[in-house]
């Protein structure tokens, strides 16, 4: 038993520690790839918790289930058949960090609440000024910026383009699924283990938008 508390306790410490890079990580999708730098000293504590779903192989088989020309695409929550998936506790928000929702960046997706993001994301597909950080009032504080695409900004805006339709609550959902085949942290950072490969114009809100 306490060889099984000093792991944990080991565990917990080093996911406490600082990141020292700026990872990479390769979004896989069925219609083409792209890779993200993820700027963890801007925003450490959704890097983490964006690379923790990373390395559990969470993304795999979600899809990017709302897509709008000229604004965003957004996914990492639900399954090709519109089921969210589980997820951890939310994060507080990071969207005070100076970064802005410009063409390429990624961003966090979340409710009203400022710190209700989890897992789901979005690129933004134009300089979306009306979803930076402007004060800290709800409806002003922002969708939090963590990365940007360094390679298949082309890709993002293919998949925008796609014929949408509405399920349920759901809005612009493509017709064709696109399917996030992986996520995958990159081996070009020293500062933590690299995640294993798994197996397999309003506010950006979680459930639909």
């Amino acid at each position: 038993m306490k060889s099984v508390t000093r792991l944990f306790t080991l565990s917990a410490l080093l996911f406490s520690l600082p990141l020292l890079a700026r990872p990479m990580v390769e979004i896989r999708t069925n219609r083409g790839v792209m890779v993200a730098e993820l700027y963890s000293d801007k925003a450490p504590k959704t890097v983490r918790n964006f690379l923790q779903y990373v390395g559990d192989g969470f993304y795999s088989q979600t899809t990017f289930h709302r897509v709008i020309p000229g604004f965003m695409i957004q996914g990492g929550g639900l399954t090709a058949s519109m089921e969210p998936k589980a997820t951890r506790a939310p994060i507080a928000s990071e969207s005070n960090n100076g970064l802005k929702n410009q063409f390429g960046t990624l961003a966090m997706a979340r409710t009203h609440d400022p710190d209700s993001a989890t897992s789901q994301f979005f690129i933004n597909l134009s300089d979306n000024k009306h979803l930076n950080y402007y004060k800290p009032t709800p409806d002003y504080m922002g969708y939090t910026v963590f990365g940007k695409l360094v390679k298949g900004e082309d890709v993002a805006e293919a998949l925008s383009k796609q014929t949408t339709q509405t399920i349920g609550d759901f809005t612009d959902v493509p017709v064709e699924a696109i399917t996030i085949e992986a996520i995958v942290r990159l081996p070009d950072s020293p500062d933590a283990p690299v995640a294993s490969k798994p197996t397999s114009k309003k506010p950006v809100r979680k459930r639909s938008k």
